[in-house]
């Protein structure tokens, strides 16, 4: 065989290789939650597949700037300012701005690199291929990745999955710089101490980053345009986490309307709707974030989005294109991480016929990481009367509770929603420490159908803040003979 005809057949050799190498059954498009967790479950049952990210390092926002380094933040003020505790035990501590903000960072970085690290060892533990670059959908199910200046990967999958997650939305109207005015991603590279800010929304972000800076000591104003502070929860867990933020210290300006942010200088000017002025060092604008849809070529492959841009999907999470699906907060509501996560699980599931997850859990739990936290599982009393339903109501206030009394965080309730007829529950509410993690209880009874009297036969350990549970049942029951 002459040179020629050798390099033919070399250069076809690796023609061959190289479309087999970039033949996936799954090609994720975003490696957040929803993404990581299809792409594991899809590999769990031997598909191949590959994820695609644009930033060098796996865990999408949710791990880079979004709720794992806000929850980070929390934990890290509460612990270096002693907040919730200096009262109890008669401590005032004086801290350095530089050497605060300085331990911040460095602890948010650490547990950001540890948790990166968690994601990429599980992407490796199945075999996933990790793919570094922008993402473009092709026709014939390929996936067109610019991996550098100039050069392109083109993947083929037998099924696409976009788990391109969100981002904070930014108002054309609000002067964004880096330097005072922050959005929830740009508030930590924030690396000089300021003593005063005005957050401007009324959602989980905003009460999260708001109570965080109120209890590092700084002047804190949050901006709500609605009269109450997140919506979702029920009316009375609304009000109740407003008097404590007041308390704390923070003003709660509920009812603001639309706030109106301008310069003047070196001056950043917040006008609420009353016409009154702020005048604060930083801004937060935390209200509300938008799907990553933009230069996917959505259009050309036939995948349908809403006036939103989201992505539209139907029970399966399967698009208006037969071979792409779509799962996490790129298809709107929820928008929580753990949902995302089982529904990136249960698409990859539908997309290959895995009989092993096949919906998504209806009453999912709802955890917001304030200062105190709260956490919803099931209807409020709101839900609950707009459904018609004869309720009745149980408190557990961690005020008479004795774990809460030693640790000194006594704030807040565990409050039961139930069917007056047969104590069915309908719902729970906390609002407390360790909200997120005790409403796990009440949604454990709440899905297989229980009713209050769980709560009422079972014995807690004492002395814990699970107890709360019981005193709200008991406290429900004596509703129900008060009537």
């Amino acid at each position: 065989m002459n040179s020629w005809a050798l390099r033919g057949t070399v250069q076809q050799s690796a023609t061959f290789w190289r479309a087999t190498e970039d033949s996936f059954d799954m090609v994720v498009i975003g490696s957040g939650p929803a993404g990581e967790k299809a792409a594991a479950q899809a590999a769990y049952f031997g598909r191949r597949v590959a994820v695609v990210e644009q930033s060098r390092v796996p865990g999408g926002a949710a791990v880079s700037n979004a709720s794992i380094p806000s929850k980070t933040l929390r934990e890290t003020a509460m612990y270096i300012t002693g907040f919730r505790r200096r009262d109890v035990y008669g401590l005032s501590l004086t801290l350095d701005p530089e050497a605060t903000l300085a331990q911040l960072r460095t602890r948010t970085a650490q547990v950001i690199e540890t948790m990166t690290d968690a994601v990429r060892v599980n992407l490796e533990r199945h075999a996933i291929e990790f793919v570094h670059g922008r993402a473009t959908l092709g026709s014939d199910r390929t996936v067109h990745v610019a991996v550098d200046a100039g050069h392109e990967r083109v993947l083929h999958g037998d099924v696409v999955l976009i788990a391109t997650g969100s981002r904070p939305f930014r108002p054309p109207d609000i002067p964004f710089d880096g330097r005072d005015v922050h959005d929830s991603t740009t508030v930590l590279e924030i690396d000089r101490p300021f003593s005063s800010i005005a957050v401007i929304g009324g959602g989980a972000v905003a009460c999260e980053y708001a109570s965080v800076f109120t209890a590092l000591g700084m002047e804190v104003t949050l901006v709500a345009a609605d009269g109450r502070l997140l919506s979702f929860l029920d009316g009375e867990i609304s009000e109740l986490l407003a008097q404590t933020f007041s308390d704390m210290g923070m003003r709660v300006a509920l009812g603001a309307g639309k706030a109106a942010v301008t310069r003047d200088g070196e001056v950043v000017r917040i006008t609420l709707a009353s016409g009154e002025h702020i005048t604060p060092d930083k801004v937060l604008f935390a209200a509300g974030r938008a799907g990553n849809t933009e230069g996917l070529s959505l259009e050309e492959v036939g995948v349908q989005v809403d006036e939103r841009n989201r992505i539209v999907v139907d029970e399966t999470f399967r698009t208006s294109a037969e071979w792409v699906y779509a799962a996490g907060d790129v298809i709107g509501p929820p928008a929580l991480a753990s949902v995302s996560m089982e529904q990136g699980r249960v698409a990859a599931c539908y997309a290959f016929g895995i009989p092993f997850k096949e919906t998504v859990d209806p009453i999912p739990p709802f955890g917001v990481y304030s200062v105190p936290e709260t956490a919803m599982v099931g209807l409020t009393e709101e839900g609950a009367a707009a459904k018609g339903i004869d309720y009745e109501v149980g408190r557990g206030w961690f005020a008479d509770n004795a774990r809460a009394t030693i640790a000194g965080a006594t704030d807040g309730l565990v409050k039961v929603v139930f069917r007056r007829k047969d104590r069915k529950l309908l719902g729970v509410h906390v609002l407390g420490d360790l909200a997120p993690e005790l409403i796990h209880q009440g949604q454990a009874v709440l899905n297989y159908g229980g009713t209050i009297d769980y709560f009422i036969h079972s014995t807690f350990n004492v002395p814990t803040e699970s107890e709360a549970y019981k005193y709200a049942a008991y406290d429900g029951l004596q509703r129900l003979q008060a009537r």
